[in-house]
């Protein structure tokens, strides 16, 4: 299964990032209409509603677009909650890799939830950590 993570939703949105907002787009439609279902970890939705908040706040989008941003990827990949076993994975996947907090909290979800393909250009992507390919797709 494919997962995104929480940069290529921003950049699908960020009118100030023009060709990775297409490239975002792009990937984005071709996931959701792919053979290979793609699940949305609910750490991502998480922090692209935080973004989207920052970006409402400072006049950057109205609220008739944070809405609309927020539901369109909400209902464009099924969302997968978090279990207890994430909190466990994460302190593990951070001593062993070195990631951030989120970082490692987000492989956790895709571990938990059998994602194998990671779409990021964090964490040092391209790499694989832990059986989770990271694709940059920019």
């Amino acid at each position: 299964m494919n997962g995104v993570d929480t940069n290529i939703l921003i950049y699908s949105v960020d009118v100030n990032e023009p060709i990775k907002q297409l490239k975002a787009q792009q990937l984005l439609q071709q996931l959701a209409r792919g053979p290979v279902p793609t699940l949305l970890p609910w750490q991502v939705i998480a922090e692209f509603l935080q973004q989207l908040r920052k970006w409402k706040s400072a006049g950057k989008i109205d609220h008739a677009k944070f809405v609309q941003h927020i539901q369109t990827y909400r209902l464009l990949f099924p969302l997968v909650f978090p279990r207890a076993d994430i909190i466990d994975r994460s302190l593990a996947l951070s001593e062993k890799y070195s990631l951030s907090h989120w970082d490692s909290m987000i492989l956790a979800a895709c571990q938990s939830a059998g994602i194998t393909t990671l779409y990021t250009e964090d964490m040092g992507a391209p790499r694989t950590i832990d059986g989770i390919s990271l694709v940059n797709p920019f």
